[in-house]
């Protein structure tokens, strides 16, 4: 791999970030909702089979013990 000065680095780097098309603040606010749905979404599956396990594990414990 061919090494490249400091400053032209820079300067790839700089040509490299000018591409980037970076998401509109309504884009940013969308996402970010849709994961604190997504993750609360998730808890609650979690939360229900958790209880459904232990729920379960109870009963079956509670017919040999």
């Amino acid at each position: 791999m061919a090494k490249t000065n400091p400053l032209q680095f820079i300067q790839q780097v700089r040509a490299e970030t000018a591409k980037v098309v970076w998401p509109t603040r309504r884009e940013v606010v969308l996402t970010t909702v849709m994961v604190f749905i997504m993750a609360a979404l998730t808890s609650v599956f979690f939360f229900g089979v958790d209880l459904a396990i232990r729920s379960g594990l109870s009963g079956l414990l509670g017919l040999f013990g």
